[in-house]
């Protein structure tokens, strides 16, 4: 078992000299970087877009800084003064202003950046309740915490914004309400993502990626295929690879 573990680091010390001969310090993956709430910390669970997302662009090559950044903010933010998540609490126009800092720093790190803000999704009040209850029993909330319609001013800011900063923008709180039934189809909690409402804002990123130019079916892959070694002279694939 030891001269197996020694072997593989071996191979993998291999690998790593030759990537770094043929590629220097450059990032071999594109870094695609997801700026957000719960919502997008749940993205990398099962079946979550962020988990698809780099599921779609693994083995791509890329260079440094990122090309891309989502900014998936206002689910929090929203939330209403006076209730039981007040604490989360920020007044929109702060929001937008929040928003405008990062959008402007993001650029000044790099003008080529594909910056998307994503709108927060709709609220289902009512399956808030249900959950509160459910969670809390009789020392649950008996107003709901977030309203669709205070979300949805949020929304609106954030679109604003993309086209005041000249970014790309992802209107979640319209496109899922599009579909009947979204409440219970697209959010588990009133709040969070299912894996259908993962599905939808997965399908939006990938679409305003291809449509500015991140598009994985055109970008190369950033090792090749191993159809094209030739084991005797696996080098010259490298070689040709990075001509």
């Amino acid at each position: 078992m030891v001269a197996d573990s020694d072997h593989s680091r071996r191979k993998v010390s291999e690998s790593e000299s030759i990537q770094n001969q043929i590629h220097g310090e450059e990032t071999m993956r594109p870094n695609i970087v997801l700026f957000g709430d719960s919502i997008t910390q749940e993205s990398f669970r099962s079946g979550g877009w962020g988990a698809s997302l780099a599921d779609t662009y693994s083995r791509k090559g890329s260079t440094k800084p990122p090309v891309a950044t989502t900014i998936f903010l206002g689910a929090n933010d929203a939330a209403l003064a006076g209730r039981t998540s007040e604490r989360q609490h920020v007044p929109v126009e702060e929001y937008k202003e929040n928003l405008r800092k990062i959008v402007r720093h993001l650029k000044e790190c790099s003008p080529t950046m594909l910056i998307v803000l994503i709108t927060p999704p709709p609220i289902d009040e009512e399956g808030r309740m249900e959950y509160a209850r459910e969670t809390y029993g009789e020392k649950a909330m008996t107003l709901p915490e977030r309203t669709n319609e205070t979300t949805g001013v949020y929304a609106k800011g954030c679109i604003e914004l993309a086209g005041e900063l000249g970014v790309r923008s992802i209107n979640l709180w319209s496109k899922m309400q599009e579909t009947d039934g979204w409440q219970k189809k697209y959010l588990r909690d009133g709040l969070h993502l299912t894996a259908e409402g993962n599905a939808v804002v997965f399908e939006e990123v990938v679409k305003v990626f291809k449509e500015a130019w991140l598009d994985a079916s055109e970008m190369p892959y950033d090792f090749p295929h191993h159809s094209e070694i030739d084991g005797k002279n696996p080098e010259k694939a490298f070689q040709q690879k990075c001509l």
